[in-house]
């Protein structure tokens, strides 16, 4: 087994409409397709598996390897096509995921996501978090509003990512696209670097701690547009995450700065079409208005939800409304609503 049947595999996968690949040395092969693991159709030994993972390596990246680390990079196959892949070991042996990206940079609009996305992206400055568990498609809408605005404004744009997932087509904007543990150390040190490095736009793809968080802030602060993703499930969790995630001392500094520098938080998840054959993007929206700076401000983050269903005006909206919606309108069923939303007698009370 050698890189050109890596390709076959993932052109196979791709051809069956998966979103990932789970290659585990013992255990069977299997793709996530519309969400449910599915057993592989090309059959593989526990050898052939270890080779398909191996042969994906540098020489440096199989030092990294020998020594204990897990690695994270993208590959691109002959067609251009991009895959993220994470290599580790389980009980000793090899093992591999591989999330398969789309092959266009996607918009707003296909992917039917709201238009108030494009009202943030047009924002010149402030904070935009898009959050959700793994595999929600976070990275996916981020790419999206850096698009829309790679498409309608002459902006320089930087992005600081692990790895990079999506490449952008020329258009108006300058975008210069920095792979963690390639190009850069780490995000911190990224994040140091891109204030000297004149951007109009930060996309920090992931605020995993303090020290991130606290200059992803400080740029936004400082006049820049700042976008990121979190691993929380709804907006006012998202405001306790960056406060929580700040020394006791200075949590009412990060509190005020973020009640000056939010834009907006969108929160998704996805979840399976009621007709099958795909999943629809089911999201909560937060947008930075007085009302919700005030709330931050005065650390009653829990009354904000009371705030978004009030605001549906300004173009905020609950998990619980959205899959509502999607339920009234036949997109998704009631069962799956239930599976995902926060509430469940205010869903059943909102159907």
């Amino acid at each position: 087994m050698n890189l050109t049947d890596m390709y076959n595999l993932i052109t196979k996968a791709r051809e069956l409409k998966a979103s990932d690949i789970h290659l585990t040395v013992g255990l069977q092969t299997v793709f996530r397709i519309h969400g449910h693991l599915t057993p592989c159709p090309v059959e593989l030994s526990p050898a052939d598996v270890e080779d398909l993972i191996l042969c994906m390596l540098t020489e440096q990246q199989a030092q990294q390897l020998a020594s204990g680390d897990d690695l994270d990079f993208a590959l691109e196959s002959p067609d251009g096509s991009r895959a993220r892949v994470n290599i580790f070991r389980a009980k000793g042996n090899l093992g591999a995921v591989l999330r398969l990206l789309n092959t266009t940079v996607p918009n707003i609009k296909e992917m039917r996501l709201p238009p108030i996305l494009s009202e943030l992206a047009a924002k010149p400055r402030g904070l935009i978090l898009v959050t959700g568990p793994t595999g929600s498609g976070k990275s996916t809408t981020l790419a999206a509003m850096i698009q829309e605005i790679n498409v309608m404004r002459a902006e320089h744009i930087l992005t600081i990512e692990d790895p990079i997932e999506y490449v952008y087509p020329l258009a108006k904007s300058t975008i210069r696209q920095r792979e963690v543990g390639r190009d850069v150390k780490d995000f911190n040190t990224a994040l140091r670097s891109a204030l000297r490095e004149d951007p109009d736009i930060i996309l920090v793809g992931e605020m995993r701690d303090y020290e991130t968080i606290s200059l992803a802030l400080s740029a936004a602060e400082t006049g820049h547009l700042v976008m990121g993703t979190l691993h929380t499930t709804s907006a006012p969790q998202t405001i306790d995450r960056i406060i929580d995630a700040c020394p006791p001392h200075i949590q009412e500094q990060t509190r005020t700065m973020l009640a000056s520098t939010i834009v907006g938080v969108i929160s998704q998840c996805l979840v399976p079409l009621a007709q099958g054959q795909g999943r629809v993007a089911a999201s909560e929206i937060m947008i930075g208005t007085d009302a919700v700076r005030a709330l931050i401000r005065s650390n009653k983050v829990h009354q904000i939800v009371t705030t978004m269903q009030s605001s549906k005006a300004q173009g905020m909206r609950t998990l619980n409304a959205h899959l509502a919606e999607l339920v009234k309108r036949g997109i998704i069923t009631k069962q799956d609503a239930e599976a995902k939303c926060t509430d469940p007698e205010e869903l059943h009370r909102l159907i």
